[in-house]
């Protein structure tokens, strides 16, 4: 089983998984990338997968869906290009011959999903949209940080070794963040690094692992004493016993960091 980021507009990654024959797509914002990997590899598209309902998320569907044929599975209560599988937490999708679990997190949008499979080799690959980044988490445009927190915390649970399959190249810009939050963590110091290598060389940082993002990822630290200590230092109103408190002070830094 490959696993391939396919960048699509600015920042975005299109993820696909695939074996010889078949292949899954998650979030196809744009149409062009993803056809043109299918016949280069020469590969039939047995499914498309949609996690929120944002445009670049979305806007390849029909396109793919007129070329292919392939059926499309999306959140339960967001608005897409129908015709779509709806799904909610606790659903599953069988795809590639395994199951690919549904996670409700709502936060970044209010009917957010996430795909978990371990189709790759018993690899666990979670395909989290726009909630978790590697150093970040998504703007709450429509949920609140108690959402987000209890969506990470969701994800938190997950097998350490899971790879992250996040749909955005945010994540220099997020470890800089991250660092003024918690500029004495060693792990940061040493990803963050690693990172401009990648980017130095054309790579993508991405997938991340859920072991790194426990480590360095703020949003995923709201516990953790030097997160909450910067968070009360930057916004008093902060309650340090509340780790949905320190995430949503967190947020609104960021969105002027």
């Amino acid at each position: 089983m490959n696993l391939l980021p396919i960048p699509a507009f600015s920042d975005n990654y299109i993820w696909m998984l695939h074996d010889a024959e078949h292949a899954v797509v998650v979030d196809p914002g744009q149409a062009e990338p993803v056809l043109s990997t299918l016949a280069q590899r020469g590969l039939k598209l047995q499914g498309i997968l949609v996690t929120h309902h944002h445009a670049d998320h979305v806007g390849g569907i029909d396109a793919i869906r007129a070329a292919t044929g392939a059926p499309v599975w999306g959140p339960a209560y967001e608005s897409l290009p129908e015709p779509v599988t709806r799904v909610q937490g606790g659903d599953s999708v069988e795809l590639l011959g395994g199951p690919w679990r549904v996670i409700d997190v709502p936060g970044h949008t209010s009917g957010h999903i996430a795909f978990f499979s371990t189709q790759a080799q018993g690899q666990p690959l979670l395909f989290c949209g726009d909630t978790l980044f590697s150093g970040g988490c998504g703007r709450l445009f429509e949920g609140t940080a108690a959402q987000m927190q209890a969506s990470l915390d969701a994800l938190a649970a997950l097998p350490a070794n899971t790879l992250v399959c996040c749909a955005h190249e945010y994540t220099i810009s997020n470890l800089r963040f991250a660092q003024a939050v918690e500029p004495n963590n060693p792990e940061l110091a040493q990803y963050l690094e690693h990172c401009q290598q990648l980017r130095k060389s054309g790579q993508p940082t991405l997938p991340s692992t859920l072991q790194t993002e426990l480590a360095i990822n703020p949003f995923m630290r709201s516990r953790a004493a030097d997160v909450i200590a910067a968070a009360v230092h930057h916004d008093p109103q902060t309650r340090p016993e509340d780790p949905a408190s320190v995430l949503g002070t967190l947020r609104q830094w960021k969105n002027v960091f």
